[in-house]
């Protein structure tokens, strides 16, 4: 059983001074380190907040710059295209004018040989069916 006595009131004394003492030694530090915690854990909360926004912010500064550069890329190379194409018909165009002079050159040159030859024939169709209708008939003429 409980006596009221002074030892209670010693105890109550003891319960008031233990409870101080451990609020100062214990329980006010480490409420004070878990603030401090808290504190940094904001901190880096925070930084990391910062640093995904700045890394997203650089990400589309490079997103940016590919297209400018792919779109300049197309340009150049289209550019380029364009240039050979017409490179290209231009010496085509030299190629086949080229070949269309050696053609008329050789046609010429094979009627002058036709005009020749049909001269020379002409020439000796004479004495070439004389000689036919000579040995045809088995007499000459």
């Amino acid at each position: 059983m409980v006596t009221m006595d002074i030892t209670l009131l010693f105890q109550i004394v003891n319960a008031f001074v233990l409870m101080f003492l451990l609020n100062g030694i214990i329980y006010k530090p480490v409420l004070k380190i878990l603030k401090e915690r808290a504190g940094k854990l904001q901190g880096m909360r925070d930084d990391v907040v910062k640093y995904e926004d700045n890394a997203r912010r650089r990400q589309e500064e490079v997103d940016k710059k590919m297209v400018k550069a792919s779109l300049q890329a197309k340009a150049a190379l289209d550019t380029a295209r364009a240039g050979a194409k017409a490179a290209g018909e231009e010496k085509l165009a030299v190629i086949k004018a080229e070949a269309d002079a050696e053609k008329d050159k050789q046609l010429a040159d094979v009627k002058t040989q036709m005009q020749t030859a049909r001269k020379d024939l002409e020439a000796g169709l004479e004495g070439f069916a004389l000689a036919m209708a000579g040995k045809i008939l088995g007499r000459s003429l």
